[in-house]
């Protein structure tokens, strides 16, 4: 473990980020106390094995499973809150319900109620280095042009997971303590193994799109689509937790100048696929006069494939853009950047299909064989001025 630092509190390890940024820490040499939901330690400790397997992290010590709870007292600490607080240096918050239909109180419960007492604990430790918080570039909403780092403001939200994000970035930003906030926008696989743990957002779509369940889709070609690699993200928020120019900064960790369209994307999948590409119809036209035919159109198992896509769909027809030159200032010395979709688009699908969509799970291991790629876990290093305690050597 580097010598400046106490362990890390980690939250969300269980969770598709968590997870890569957990194999991250650990390649770095720190000690890592895992929040866990559990009812006991001995269950979370059985989570978080099964986690360090299919990440390939390195199953020693140095990774402590504690269980708890973000919608608990205290995160369902109890009387070793304290204890714990004291233990640990740094803390970074990745844990959140990332269903984007659930009922607004519940989506605040976990992601707001759960970043207030994640905040409370971090109040709790002596001498914080720092909190860092992973929230979403789409806090800022429907709105049109280009989103800066900076920006507070948001349009209206698509649905709870912005919304609750967004009312839990304004907690962090208006604590007294040292923190970062990192807002990754759609995140897929590793762009070097195509592995993921989660296939939501991006992989819902290209799904149905594979099974023949859009001939229409409401999308508008030229929208953006901001997807970024899982490596990426996790790359930065472990540097980003310790940069000492990070502090009180947001960061979007986005595709930048690589940011694909609607159009890029169904080229790279119709040749993927060997599909024709589906019509592109005004999101209101679909809704009102398209929808309902397609629906009738389709078998039942098509239907459901459908249905369970159509929550991404706002996604494809969006007016804005994420600027990124102040993470780009920061992490590009580290070697820290996003690939360009077409590089992995390749991978991040023949993965999905090995796993069938996530029917079959498979680990790092099984991703890097696959695609003929290491499944060693890279450690971005800070350049030499900034010294070793500002980031895992």
């Amino acid at each position: 473990m580097p010598v400046t630092e106490r362990p890390i509190l980690l939250t969300g390890a269980t969770g598709f980020v968590g997870m890569a940024v957990l194999a991250r820490l650990l390649a770095a040499g720190h000690e890592v106390h895992c929040l866990i939901r559990a009812s006991d330690d001995a269950e979370a400790d059985s989570r978080l094995r099964a986690v360090l397997q299919r990440v390939e992290a390195p199953s020693t010590g140095r990774a402590v499973a504690i269980a708890g709870d973000l919608t608990a007292p205290r995160l369902g600490l109890g009387d070793r809150h304290d204890e714990l607080a004291a233990r640990v240096g740094t803390v970074i918050h990745s844990a959140a319900s990332v269903a984007f239909d659930l009922p607004i109180e519940e989506a605040r419960a976990i992601n707001v109620e759960g970043t207030r007492r994640v905040l409370d604990f971090a109040g709790a430790v002596p001498g914080l280095r720092r909190v860092a918080y992973v929230s979403t570039a789409y806090v800022a909403g429907n709105r049109r042009g280009t989103v800066y780092e900076d920006d507070r403001e948001s349009g209206t939200f698509r649905n709870s997971y912005e919304r609750s994000k967004h009312e839990a970035e304004a907690l962090v930003r208006s604590s007294t303590l040292p923190w970062t906030i990192a807002r990754p926008s759609i995140v897929v696989g590793e762009s070097t193994t195509g592995w993921t743990a989660s296939f939501n957002v991006l992989y819902g779509p290209l799904r149905a799109f594979d099974a023949g369940a859009y001939p229409v889709l409401p999308a508008r070609r030229r929208s953006p689509v901001d997807v970024v690699p899982v490596d990426y993200v996790a790359d930065a928020v472990a540097a980003l937790a310790h940069h000492p120019e990070a502090e009180g900064g947001t960061f979007h960790l986005t595709a930048g100048a690589n940011t694909s369209t609607v159009g890029e994307i169904m080229g790279l999948a119709t040749g993927r696929f060997d599909r024709p590409a589906p019509r592109l119809v005004p999101p209101r036209a679909y809704r009102k006069l398209v929808h309902p035919l397609v629906l009738r159109r389709v078998t039942p198992s098509t239907r459901r494939l459908l249905e369970r896509s159509e929550v991404y769909f706002p996604y494809f027809a969006m007016r804005l853009r994420f600027d990124d030159a102040r993470s780009r200032a920061l992490l590009a010395p580290m070697g820290i950047a996003p690939a360009r979709l077409d590089d992995y688009f390749g991978r991040i699908i023949e993965f999905a299909r090995a796993a069938r969509w996530g029917k079959r799970p498979l680990d790092r291991a099984a991703a890097a064989e696959l695609a003929g790629a290491s499944s060693d876990v890279s450690t971005p290093v800070l350049s030499p001025p900034l010294g070793a305690a500002a980031m895992p050597a």
